[in-house]
């Protein structure tokens, strides 16, 4: 991050947009806190409550006309609320600021829950990420942030709403380098075929020689009937990257699997660690698991207390880093952007057949035009 974006201070927050402000729910006050250390603001007061009933009740307990307005609410439960929660608290925060004469009000939702129905794979099905979606543009919401979306697309259901999808490569790579793996040895794995981009992402930033794939059968959610590896992995250290664990059962096949072709040690990294039980139990159980890492964009703290091998990054930085860009109306284009990537050794990719052509046409160009002028990608 270059130093004019690094230097959050309260004296930013003031400008033509009106003051920078954070307000959260119930689902993540954790990260929320983070954000505002982070920024150098205090957090706007906002009392979330219920009603004897059930129903949610909120109020901001100071003004906030004419200012810009973030709402840091993960669509996720914890030990205080579940999902369904966390979204209508969301919807009500909306709904809240825009009669409040809020300037703007962004949504910040690092993890998108209802991100996996996503498409009707079966009759009579709704198309959850879909609704929710049209639920926030039809309040007035003025954009969304997002973190690795479950599915890229999903960034289309909000209508005439712009959608920023962070990722959190870079702060996985910044954790994978301090570990100091030798690249010559290190192999990203994508679990499915969707993943492909980011293990070759994931792999640049590191400078992983080899990128390998697990083509598997899903006969259920949360069910994997078969695997088979694609790609070599022996010897070698494989570490998993996915967008979000949630149960762990597939994870755990997949690492035994890679063990069984002859790797070296398996790590798995995500960026949202849903972690439903038996998650926890089936990772400290897996042997052939060295170490898990998540982010904080869903609270951890009982998962810490579960699974002795998991590891919690921040992603509370990367998000003030975007807010602060979008209240100075600042391009989003190199949040947490790091030193330009190494390329991995395009001999050695093992997923081409895995990928239609125009999509594996797209991710080789910027090496072709490397390879045709010298250019760095």
């Amino acid at each position: 991050m270059s130093s004019s974006t690094c230097a959050f201070s309260a004296n930013l927050s003031a400008n033509r947009n009106g003051n920078l402000r954070v307000v959260h729910g119930r689902s993540n006050p954790k990260l929320a806190q983070g954000i505002c250390e982070a920024l150098g603001i205090p957090i706007t007061g906002c009392r979330v409550g219920a009603f004897a009933n059930g129903e949610i009740n909120l109020q901001v307990v100071e003004s906030i006309r004419g200012d810009d307005m973030f709402i840091i609410q993960p669509t996720c439960g914890n030990g205080d609320i579940n999902v369904n929660q966390a979204v209508m608290e969301l919807l009500l925060m909306i709904h809240t600021l825009k009669l409040s004469s809020a300037r703007r009000v962004i949504a910040v939702i690092p993890h998108y829950g209802y991100a996996r129905q996503d498409r009707k794979q079966s009759a009579r099905v709704p198309i959850s990420a879909s609704a929710v979606a049209r639920m926030i543009t039809e309040l007035g919401v003025n954009g969304v942030v997002t973190m690795d979306l479950h599915c890229g697309p999903i960034q289309g259901f909000f209508h005439g709403c712009p959608v920023a999808d962070l990722s959190a490569t870079s702060e996985f790579a910044a954790y994978g380098k301090s570990k100091m793996f030798d690249t010559k040895e290190l192999a990203i794995v994508a679990p499915d075929a969707g993943a492909v981009n980011r293990a070759r992402r994931m792999g640049d930033r590191l400078g992983a020689r080899r990128i390998v794939t697990i083509l598997k059968r899903r006969v259920e959610a949360n069910k994997v009937d078969s695997m088979q590896l694609v790609g070599e992995v022996k010897g070698c250290t494989c570490i998993i990257v996915d967008d979000m664990i949630d149960t762990a059962g597939t994870l755990c096949k997949a690492a035994e699997v890679l063990k069984e072709y002859g790797a070296k040690e398996v790590h798995a990294w995500a960026t949202h660690g849903i972690l439903t039980d038996p998650a926890c139990q089936r990772i400290n159980d897996c042997p052939a698991l060295v170490e898990v890492v998540v982010t904080d964009s869903l609270p951890q703290d009982e998962s810490l207390r579960k699974c002795s091998k998991l590891k919690i990054i921040s992603i509370a930085k990367l998000l003030a880093e975007a807010i602060q860009r979008i209240h100075c109306e600042e391009s989003l284009e190199r949040v947490g952007d790091m030193s330009a990537p190494t390329p991995h050794d395009q001999d050695l990719i093992s997923v081409d057949a895995l990928v239609e052509d125009s999509d594996w046409s797209a991710a080789l160009q910027p090496h072709i035009i490397k390879r045709a002028t010298g250019a760095t990608p």
